[in-house]
């Protein structure tokens, strides 16, 4: 596959040769980010398709990676928070699409670490045994499909591909912030699987929604109020569920940025999306999550348009962190970057 750069190449061979001797060594565990996103779940499954002594399994799988699993009846072990039990012989763990430890929700085991990630933070601490591959790029589903390309073509299935493709297709938001490498690897995946790409894309925006979930969404959208944050404009709401897909339909109204507030268990959650044009004018909310996470606690991180962060504080607390940081920031520096 075009597009890839000698070092990029050289990342997928050490790679390749980490998860041989993992393999080797016993079982390995192919762990999905916390939020169970499609992206994290998508390339957890692809890539456990490698060995059989790999399988995918996480906290938690969203709403659409359920349908995808449930649809394709892909092995997925669902592990619960401070109750897994790691087989003894563990060859080695492989965390995909997770910026830190802690966004993993998961004690890891002691055993060698393979981190495979596109987030411009991180905060991982490796040893001489493990292995990072961090690129710049849209997805932690280009990464592996352009792995799978390279090294096991065979394990390219028209399943294993909708699953990349599905989280390629919902990490750029439906191509909103993609670049030439996500438009190849698309190319590339729907090529190989055959799929109908306009019928894929209508099948993955067919979700269900109970009246309750509507009702949620609905009640999200009416309670949505505009913020100046010094020189950006801050469409700021609450929600009790499906906070991602209200911050999504607001980020269509123009404001520089969005962000979701969601209070439950103790926990307090912000959910950011910001539009292209701001991403291009400064904005990086995965790197402004990362100071509401030095200033006031809590995990945060992601995309440059879209982003989260998580902790114990108080809701208003947080929002106002994410809102001061964001006044801090300047606006107006263009930005052009490239996959």
């Amino acid at each position: 596959m075009s597009g890839l750069t000698p070092s990029q190449r050289d990342d997928l061979a050490a790679l390749n040769t980490w998860l041989e001797r993992a393999c080797q060594r016993g079982p390995v565990a192919v762990i999905t980010g916390e939020n169970g996103d499609m992206d994290t779940v998508g390339s957890a499954v692809a890539l456990a398709t490698v060995h059989p002594n790999m399988m995918a399994c996480g906290l938690h799988a969203g709403r659409l990676a359920q349908r995808m699993l449930t649809l394709h009846q892909a092995p997925f072990r669902s592990l619960s928070a401070g109750q897994q039990r790691w087989p003894a012989s563990l060859g080695g763990v492989v965390v995909v699409d997770a910026a830190a430890p802690d966004q993993v929700g998961l004690t890891l085991p002691d055993v060698p670490l393979c981190v495979v990630d596109h987030h411009a933070t991180d905060a991982w601490s490796l040893s001489d045994d493990d292995l990072s591959i961090k690129w710049d790029v849209r997805s932690t589903t280009i990464m592996v499909a352009h792995f799978l390309h390279e090294h096991h073509p065979g394990v390219l299935s028209p399943p294993v591909c909708e699953f990349l493709l599905a989280g390629l297709v919902t990490d750029t938001g439906r191509f909103k912030h993609a670049h030439a490498l996500s438009f190849s690897t698309a190319a590339l995946l729907i090529e190989a699987s055959g799929v109908d790409y306009p019928d894929f894309v209508e099948s993955m925006e067919q979700e269900t929604l109970t009246a309750s979930d509507r009702g949620a969404v609905l009640r999200g959208l009416q309670r949505a109020e505009t913020t100046e944050a010094g020189p950006w404009s801050v469409l700021r709401t609450t929600a009790g569920t499906l906070e991602g897909k209200v911050a999504s339909m607001l980020n269509a109204l123009g404001c520089d940025a969005v962000v979701v507030v969601r209070h439950r268990n103790g926990g307090t959650r912000l959910t950011a999306r910001a539009p292209r044009a701001s991403v291009l004018q400064g904005l990086h909310l995965g790197r402004l999550m990362e100071t509401v996470s030095a200033r006031i606690g809590g995990n945060g991180g992601g995309h440059d348009g879209a982003a989260g962060w998580s902790g114990p504080n108080d809701p208003v607390q947080a929002e106002s962190a994410f809102i001061n940081a964001l006044a801090e920031l300047p606006k107006g520096v263009e930005k052009h970057d490239n996959d």
